[in-house]
């Protein structure tokens, strides 16, 4: 698979892909809270909604934008022009468009070109937060390849370990000579305990089958505030900043400008 360019001399603002083996395992919410939490500490923060022709990021945040992917594919604008900053939560995201099949079958030469755009709009931030697509379509394997960080995002779910487990290795044919920086993040543990089993489990598997040693960057608990904030199409850290999800992703932001 031919990667697009991602050179020491192209670099800036760092892009940290944030994707799943499989759907419904609160992913785009997990990149929106991220994005939150991150501008909290003081990094500006853009946020791009990368699940093509699934996008929802902006559904999620109670957003029309007014501009989107679409819009700077088709020249209509650029990329600066399309970000929306939403001023309460201290970022700025680069909607995508849902149920666009231009956008679905996106060819890799037009993505390429999206992905270099992107990462020249990135040195105006100390972060670009990227949330693919579920699964390992090819145009999330390209964008995945473009990133500085990868975060997989796994629940306790057999079948989530099972795809995870997938996603990494793609992620290893892709880039066999370019070593790997991904992260595992626990959403929706029932406890401590049961969150470290399920990472444990694709980390044994990784380490044995696929020589990789990806660290646990964090487990978020299971919080009925979640789901709340998401029905109110608000931000959990704004809505319910003493909830243990809140202090979990806290935890995740402080560790990722740690690093």
């Amino acid at each position: 698979m031919t990667q697009p360019t991602n050179t020491a001399a192209s670099r800036s603002g760092q892009l940290i892909a944030v994707g799943s083996g499989k759907g419904g395992v609160g992913k785009t919410w997990f990149s929106i809270t991220l994005a939150h939490a991150l501008a909290r500490r003081g990094r500006k923060i853009m946020m791009f909604d990368g699940d093509l022709g699934l996008a929802n990021a902006d559904i999620q945040l109670g957003l029309m934008p007014k501009h989107d992917l679409n819009d700077v594919i088709s020249g209509t604008c650029s990329i600066d022009e399309a970000l929306m900053r939403i001023p309460e939560a201290g970022f700025c995201i680069l909607p995508g468009r849902s149920g666009t099949a231009s956008l679905a079958n996106l060819p890799a030469e037009t993505l390429d070109h999206v992905l270099a755009a992107l990462r020249q709009s990135a040195g105006g931030f100390d972060d670009v937060i990227v949330d693919l697509g579920a699964g390992i379509d090819p145009s999330v394997r390209r964008m995945t390849a473009f990133a500085d960080i990868v975060l997989l995002v796994i629940t306790e779910d057999p079948s989530s370990l099972t795809d995870a487990y997938a996603v990494l290795k793609l992620l290893k044919a892709d880039r066999p000579d370019t070593p790997l920086d991904v992260r595992i993040v626990v959403n929706q543990a029932s406890s401590v305990a049961a969150g470290k089993r399920a990472y444990g489990s694709l980390a044994r598997a990784a380490r044995g089958f696929l020589r990789l040693d990806p660290p646990l960057l964090g487990l978020i608990n299971r919080d009925e505030r979640v789901s709340d904030a998401i029905r109110r199409q608000s931000l959990l850290l704004t809505r319910a900043p003493q909830s243990p999800a809140a202090a979990d992703i806290e935890t995740i932001a402080r560790r990722l400008c740690r690093a």
